[in-house]
């Protein structure tokens, strides 16, 4: 299968030798995610980091169950930002779920595995359409996985902006009635996930992009000048690596329409 070029190339994504290590608590403040002993799981990080996303996820299935966080993020991403055919990144996102499930039957504690279970599902539910993937159930086993993501780590930011996320769907597509008595979502826990998150990754442009998207889609035109603020803080990000980029253009393209 070809995989879609990374559209910018930038050494300063280039983590090589001991530069991957050095600045992994920068890279991970997001997902929390340990460094790996693992030399080719390092290896496979480390094409990640430089947006080379099919040599990630080749080479995170090559180290089995070690390397699956990799794989999976890197697909998940991948098939976010970068693959145009619908199929092709539903087929994606799906196989990450199931290498999650799998995961967190062997791994129960390992924050990741709820954390990209939940990612993956997101992402495929936005695919099909949120009231689509609600009628399927799927909108429980992503809020359960991001709950189990934040229990075992509640210092986890991503999780905290995907939950954040949640609410601000639910309550869009189906209204804060509904939203709030069959699945949980209620506006005010969902801003305080997208605080949570700003504080504990204050880097991070994801963060300001969901929390805008929340707050129109929770709030409407009451907080539009405050998304505005965000997303214009977005694009001021500097990224660190090629899903940061990702995420800082999508911000700089929102801003531009």
């Amino acid at each position: 299968m070809a995989w879609k070029k990374f559209p910018h190339s930038d050494k300063a994504f280039s983590y090589t030798g001991a530069a991957l290590q050095k600045n992994w608590t920068r890279l991970h403040r997001g997902d929390c995610e340990p460094y790996p002993d693992n030399a080719k799981v390092q290896a496979a990080w480390r094409s990640y980091h430089a947006g080379d996303f099919g040599k990630a996820v080749e080479l995170g299935l090559g180290c089995g169950m070690a390397g699956f966080a990799v794989a999976n993020k890197a697909a998940t991403v991948y098939a976010s930002y970068l693959e145009t055919d619908d199929d092709r990144k539903r087929t994606l996102l799906l196989d990450a779920a199931q290498r999650c499930e799998e995961q967190q039957k062997a791994m129960p504690e390992y924050a990741n595995a709820w954390y990209l279970h939940a990612y993956a599902l997101g992402r495929y539910s936005q695919s099909i359409s949120v009231v689509k993937a609600l009628t399927e159930g799927l909108g429980g086993k992503i809020r359960n996985s991001l709950s189990q993501a934040i229990t075992l780590e509640p210092k986890h930011a991503d999780a905290h902006i995907a939950l954040g996320a949640y609410h601000a769907e639910v309550i869009d597509k189906v209204g804060s009635l509904v939203g709030g008595l069959t699945y949980g979502a209620k506006k005010h826990i969902g801003v305080e996930h997208f605080e949570t998150a700003l504080k504990l990754n204050p880097d991070s442009a994801i963060a300001r992009i969901e929390f805008a998207n929340g707050l129109a889609m929770m709030f409407g035109n009451a907080r539009i000048k405050d998304a505005e603020r965000y997303y214009q803080e977005a694009v001021a990000c500097i990224p660190a690596d090629a899903m940061e980029w990702l995420d800082v253009e999508s911000a700089r393209s929102e801003l531009e329409d």
